[in-house]
């Protein structure tokens, strides 16, 4: 905490990095007490002992500094889902782990950080960029699972790819949107294997 506004420095560099850093954080902690919708820029700034002005030097809207958060925890989502399926000896493996562990880390935060799931929501609700960024990050893996299903024989060749993956994206979009998830907890767990294997039977050549 600081008696004084600080001066806005003149150039970028080091410094504003250091005060992004400290207002991302201080406002994750804040969000997550208070929540997203019912906390204010102004209410940062006496948390964060700066001028409300000061902090629109750094971001211009509290959804600026919303997307820093959402897009620090859908990242978290994405590594988590990395992990699972990096190991995956077949697509088909890959393809049911990514559905699991997308189900499981969305209900995670639910559960574990569930003023954070707000913004998540709030996000996909938008849409916020974050948000659109972390839907075709979906997307991109479900291409390249297909892609490597087709090339190793498990998948079949007919279907165009736009068409399979817009397909399967719509299938798992009720369990990994955010917004939508919400809506879907206590069916979670058993759709991701049960859409999982439906989506294969279909992929069968």
């Amino acid at each position: 905490m600081t008696d004084s506004t600080p001066l806005a420095p003149q150039l970028r560099g080091p410094q504003d990095h250091d005060v992004r850093t400290q207002i991302v954080e201080a406002a994750t902690e804040h969000f997550g007490h208070y929540g997203y919708e019912k906390t204010t820029v102004s209410d940062l700034a006496k948390v964060i002992g700066f001028s409300k002005a000061y902090i629109y030097k750094f971001f211009d809207s509290k959804q600026a500094i919303g997307e820093v958060i959402c897009s620090n925890c859908l990242d978290a989502i994405m590594k988590a889902v990395d992990e699972a399926t990096s190991a995956a000896p077949t697509a088909s493996d890959r393809l049911r782990q990514m559905f699991k562990a997308l189900v499981e880390a969305g209900s995670n935060l639910f559960f574990r950080e569930r003023k954070l799931f707000d913004i998540a929501a709030a996000a996909a609700s938008g849409p916020w960029p974050s948000a659109r960024a972390y839907e075709e990050h979906i997307r991109q893996l479900i291409a390249q699972i297909i892609v490597e299903g087709r090339n190793s024989g498990e998948f079949e060749r007919k279907t165009p790819l736009d068409e399979t993956v817009n397909a399967i994206h719509l299938v798992m979009r009720p369990y990994v949107n955010p917004l939508l998830l919400q809506h879907n907890l206590d069916l979670a767990p058993e759709a991701a294997v049960q859409l999982s294997n439906l989506i294969l039977r279909s992929l069968a050549p």
